[in-house]
C-alpha cells in the first residue's frame, strides 16, 4: 500500500518548542486560573532558533501532563481565525504518521477562545497567537460566559499560548521561505474519564532523556507495574502499550535529519533526544528501541505472559540509561534473555530497519495514533487511554488505579484494588530475571506490591552489593563467612585456601603462592621455578600445593627465615648454650627472690622484738597499757 505523503510530516530539524507552564488557583469563587510567563525554545530552522517567550491560555483543560510534538501551519485565509476554516475549505485534521498540527493565527477581531474553537474544530491539535502590537506578554483570557460562548468554551481541549509580535513575525517568515517548523508542547492534564470497560492502553516511549516528562513516565511505570500485572494475572484488565512514530516527507527522506531520526527510508521517525544532531543518540535509536518494546510484548503476550512487557521496560530503564550510554541493543538483549523472553522471535517480529518497506508493526501503531469513535487522535505523549477513552490527570498509581477500578461493578472489585498491600510472587518464576547463587540459595529478587524488585540482599548481617540483576558480591567486615564472598576458595588434602579478604572495600585477591583472578580461579605456581626458592648450594626444592618444601643435604638444617642450610651440631651447641643460660637465669632468679624474702621476715621478727622491750618502759599508742609489776614487794 502506498502511503500518502504530505507537508505535515517530518522536519529537516526536529525544531522544538517547551512551555513550561505555572498554574495557580487565584479564587476559589471563581475558580480560575492564571498562567504565567513560558520561556519557549526553537532548534531550526537556525534564523529563529534559540529561546522566546510565550504565555499559555487560561482557558481549555489547564493542567496537562504530557508532551506533543506538531508542525506550525500558517493559514493563508482566514489568519485571525475568528471564522469557522470550513468555510474557506480549510482542514488541519492529522493524516496517519504525521506529525500534529500547530496552527499560528493573528491576535485582533475576536475572543482568543474563539482563535482556538474553531482552530479546533478544523483539525488542529494547538495554537499559537501572535500579537499584533509590541507590548508586554498578557494571559490569554476567556470571555464572560453567555449564552453563545458557553457552547464552545466548555469544549475547547486543545492547548494554546500567546507569543509576541517580534516572534511571530519571524515564524511567519521562516514558513513562507519554505522552511518547516516543528514544535514540542508539554502541559498537565486535569480529570479522568473512564467508560464502563476495563481496557487501557498506554502512549509511551524509550527515550528517558525527554526531562521531567520522561522522569515522570519512567516513575509512573515502575509505581504502577504490580497493580498492573496483579489485574493482567487475574484477567481483569486488557493491556496494551503503544508509541508514537511519525514519517518523514518524501521530499526530505534523503536529507542528514530524515536519515539519522526515521528507519524504512523515512516511513518511521522520532525526534532526537537532545535535540542536537552532532552529539549523543539519534531518533532512529528510539524508534528501534520502540519497536523492540512492542515486539517484547507481543512475544510475551503470544506466551500468555502479557505482564513481562512491565518487568522490561522497568529493568530497561534501570540497566540502559542514555546518560551512562547503554542505551543500545546489547543491553536490551541481556534484559530480554534475563526476563525469559525468547529473542529470536523479538527479532524476527522487529525485522530489518534499513529495508524500503513497511514495517507491519510499526504501520499498525501509526493507524492507532488516528482518533476513532468517540477517542481522539493521540498526539500527546504520555496518553492513558481507558475503555477507548483519553485519560485526563496526572500519571500517578493511585488515580490510574481508581480510574481503571471505577470500570468494575460495585462490589466485583478485585483485591489490588482495595488494598495496595499485595505481592506479585514474580520471584517463582525464572527468579523474576534478577541475580541469584544457587549454591548459597541466595537472591536479589524481592516481591512487593509495586511488583517485583532486583536488590542485593543482607544475609547473616553481610550487605552484599550490586546492581541487583547480574551481580551481586559480599561487602564489608564478615563476606567472607557468606559464600566465601563469592571468592574462590578450595581444599585439597586437609589444605584450605581462599581467595577471600575479610577487609572492608577489599576484591578478591589470590592468596600466596597461587595467581588468577580471584573470583574464578587460582593457579598454584611454583615457588621453586618462579619465585627461585631453595637457592642455597645444599639445598633442594619441591613445590606443594600454595607452598614448598625445602630439605638440605647432609647434616645440614634448614632455616626457612633466611633460606640457607647451618650445620646440626651447630645448631645443637647454640642450643646447649641457650640451656645454660636459661638455667643460670633461673638460679639468679631464685637466689634474688630468697634474699628479698629472708630480707622482709628477718626485718619483721627485728621489729616485733623491739616492740616488746619497749612496751615494758611506756605504752604504745597502738596498744592498751600493759601492767608492770617489777617493784611490788614478794609475798
Amino acid at each position: 500500500m502506498e502511503r500518502r505523503r504530505s507537508a505535515v510530516g517530518f522536519s529537516l530539524g526536529f525544531s522544538v518548542l517547551f512551555l513550561f507552564v505555572g498554574v495557580s488557583l487565584i479564587s476559589p469563587a471563581t475558580a480560575r486560573f492564571v498562567v504565567e510567563k513560558n520561556s519557549l525554545t526553537v532548534t531550526s530552522p537556525d534564523s529563529i532558533k534559540g529561546t522566546h517567550d510565550s504565555a499559555i491560555g487560561n482557558f481549555g483543560i489547564p493542567q496537562y501532563g504530557g508532551s506533543m510534538a506538531g508542525t506550525v501551519i500558517y493559514p493563508k485565509e482566514n489568519m485571525k481565525g475568528c471564522k469557522d476554516f470550513d468555510d474557506f475549505g480549510i482542514s488541519f485534521k492529522t493524516k496517519s504518521g504525521a506529525l500534529p498540527t500547530f496552527v499560528l493565527v493573528d491576535r485582533g477581531d475576536c475572543f482568543f477562545a474563539l482563535k482556538v474553537w474553531n482552530a479546533q474544530k478544523a483539525g488542529a491539535s494547538a495554537v499559537l497567537v501572535a500579537d499584533d502590537i509590541e507590548e508586554p506578554l498578557i494571559t490569554m483570557d476567556s470571555p464572560q460566559e453567555d449564552g453563545g460562548s458557553a457552547k464552545y468554551i466548555e469544549n475547547i481541549t486543545i492547548p494554546s499560548a500567546l507569543i509576541d509580535k517580534k516572534f511571530g513575525d519571524k515564524l511567519k517568515k521562516a514558513l513562507s521561505s519554505g522552511d518547516m517548523v516543528n514544535v514540542n508542547l508539554d502541559w498537565r492534564e486535569a480529570v479522568p474519564h473512564p467508560d464502563d470497560r476495563v481496557e487501557y492502553e498506554l502512549w509511551t516511549n524509550s527515550n528517558d532523556e525527554c526531562g521531567v516528562k520522561c522522569d515522570m513516565l519512567m516513575e509512573f511505570v515502575k509505581n504502577f507495574k504490580g497493580a498492573a500485572q496483579i489485574l493482567e494475572k487475574g484477567g481483569y484488565t486488557q493491556f496494551r502499550p503503544h508509541y508514537i512514530t511519525w514519517y518523514c516527507p518524501q521530499a526530505f527522506t534523503v536529507s542528514k535529519q530524515c536519515k539519522s531520526q526515521c528507519i524504512n527510508h523515512g516511513r518511521y521517525c522520532a525526534p532526537d533526544p537532545e535535540q542536537d544532531f552532532s552529539q549523543g543518540y539519534e531518533g532512529k535509536d528510539v524508534v528501534i528501541e520502540n519497536l523492540r518494546q512492542l515486539c517484547a510484548f507481543r512475544v510475551a503476550n503470544e506466551s500468555k505472559k502479557p505482564w513481562v512487557w512491565w518487568d522490561y521496560v522497568t529493568d530497561f530503564q534501570i540497566r540502559c540509561p542514555m546518560k551512562q550510554k547503554k542505551y543500545n541493543k546489547e543491553c536490551a538483549d541481556a534484559v530480554i534473555q534475563s526476563l525469559g523472553i525468547d529473542i529470536k522471535q523479538v527479532e524476527k517480529c522487529m525485522g530489518d530497519p534499513n529495508t524500503d518497506s513497511e514495517n507491519p508493526v510499526l504501520e499498525e501503531e501509526q493507524d492507532a495514533q488516528v482518533g476513532k469513535g468517540s477517542r481522539g487522535d493521540v498526539t500527546i505523549l504520555p496518553t492513558l487511554v481507558v475503555n477507548n477513552r483519553q485519560y485526563r490527570g496526572k500519571l500517578d498509581k493511585s488515580a490510574v488505579l481508581k480510574a481503571i477500578c471505577s470500570g468494575f461493578e460495585e462490589t466485583t472489585e478485585p483485591a489490588v484494588c482495595l488494598s495496595g498491600d499485595i505481592e506479585t510472587n514474580e520471584c517463582l518464576d525464572n527468579n523474576g530475571g534478577c541475580w541469584q547463587d544457587k549454591t548459597a540459595n541466595i537472591t536479589a529478587c524481592k516481591d512487593t506490591f509495586r511488583g517485583r524488585v532486583c536488590e542485593c540482599p543482607m544475609v547473616d548481617g553481610v550487605q552484599f552489593r550490586g546492581d541487583g540483576y547480574s551481580t551481586c558480591q559480599a561487602s564489608g567486615p564478615g563476606r567472607c563467612k557468606v559464600n566465601n564472598g563469592g571468592c574462590w576458595h578450595e581444599t585439597r588434602d586437609g589444605k584450605t585456601f581462599s581467595a577471600c579478604v575479610d577487609v572492608e572495600g577489599s576484591k578478591c585477591k589470590c592468596p600466596p603462592g597461587f595467581r588468577g583472578d580471584g573470583v574464578k580461579s587460582c593457579e598454584d605456581i611454583d615457588e621453586c621455578k618462579e619465585k627461585k626458592r631453595c637457592q642455597c648450594p645444599e639445598c633442594s626444592c619441591k613445590n606443594t600445593w600454595g607452598s614448598y618444601d625445602c630439605t638440605c643435604s647432609g647434616e645440614l638444617l634448614y632455616i626457612r627465615d633466611h633460606d640457607t642450610c647451618i650445620s646440626k651440631r651447630a645448631g645443637e651447641v647454640k642450643t646447649a648454650w641457650a640451656a645454660v643460660w636459661v638455667i643460670l637465669i633461673g638460679l639468679a632468679i631464685a637466689a634474688g627472690g630468697a634474699y628479698l624474702v629472708y630480707k622482709y621476715r628477718l626485718r619483721s621478727y627485728m621489729d616485733s622484738e623491739i616492740r616488746a622491750i619497749m612496751a615494758q618502759y611506756m605504752p604504745l599508742d597502738s596498744q592498751t597499757e600493759v601492767p608492770n609489776h617489777v617493784g611490788h614487794d614478794r609475798t
